[in-house]
């Protein structure tokens, strides 16, 4: 891993969320979630999470390397309706070996949206890739 790999760096994100990131969309075969209100689904938030997460680390991972969530502990505590522009901030707060850790918080004009914690680790692209490639043969 690179030296500048450490703990402070940051990222900022802002998306504007739009009727395809909602509840009813989450997964389409799903009636009960058709059924539920248009506002930003948990699942779509954690992916936000984790793609301001990535940004983060944008040019301090070496040649070969990427990262993969592996933990998620986030809370969710208010409603995002369509149109909408969430910001959420990430930074590393903690790096053991390839394990990462982020402090993140998201909120819109009207409420903090979510905050907690996200941990990814840094793989090997073209280990984790035969590895995968081994699991699909089986």
């Amino acid at each position: 891993m690179k030296d500048s790999l450490q703990p402070g760096l940051s990222a900022r994100l802002e998306y504007v969320v739009p009727a395809e990131r909602t509840v009813p969309y989450l997964l389409p075969e799903s009636d009960e979630f058709a059924a539920l209100p248009a506002v930003l689904a948990t699942g779509f938030l954690v992916g936000i999470v984790e793609w301001t997460c990535i940004r983060a680390l944008a040019g301090h991972l070496d040649e070969g390397k990427q990262t993969l969530g592996v933990h998620v502990d986030l809370s969710h505590e208010a409603p995002t309706p369509v149109g909408s522009q969430l910001t959420v901030e990430a930074e590393l707060s903690n790096v053991e070996g390839r394990q990462l850790t982020f402090t993140v918080h998201a909120f819109d004009d009207a409420a903090t949206i979510c905050q907690g914690i996200h941990r990814r680790a840094v793989i090997d692209t073209e280990r984790f890739l035969a590895r995968l490639r081994r699991r699909a043969t089986r």
